[in-house]
């Protein structure tokens, strides 16, 4: 594998380091800033599968989503299912295994971003 195949999923939009941290911090209680540094780490230090990992934990924290969640926690979800959706699909685009490797979280991304929006729609803060 060449450093330019490996360095390819830096290629993808910066919606991912720009939008999660906040959306992150929010769905885990924690601080923005410390969210900021993870995702800086892994842009500036990572892999694409370090990265990978760090959106399936962020797909776990979708899917641990209480039925009825907070507000901010539902737009929170809402904001980084729809962020990882669609890096998930860009990933096809790429060479190596990530498009296949995130195709269980694509449609649970997909039916998670329905039901939120669904929700949005019906009246839900967001």
């Amino acid at each position: 594998m060449t450093a330019h195949s490996r360095l390819t999923w830096l290629a993808l939009t910066p919606e991912p380091e720009r939008e999660l941290p906040a959306a992150v911090a929010c769905l885990r209680g924690g601080s923005v800033a410390s969210e900021h540094r993870r995702v800086q780490r892994l842009i500036l230090h990572g892999t694409a599968r370090s990265w990978r990992r760090y959106l399936r934990e962020v797909c776990d924290l979708i899917r641990a989503l209480p039925p009825q969640p907070a507000p901010a926690c539902r737009c929170s979800a809402l904001l980084a299912g729809e962020v990882l959706l669609e890096h998930h699909r860009m990933l096809i685009g790429l060479p190596g295994p990530g498009y296949r490797e995130t195709e269980a979280d694509r449609g649970f991304l997909a039916e998670a971003v329905a039901r939120l929006r669904s929700d949005r729609d019906q009246g839900a803060a967001c």
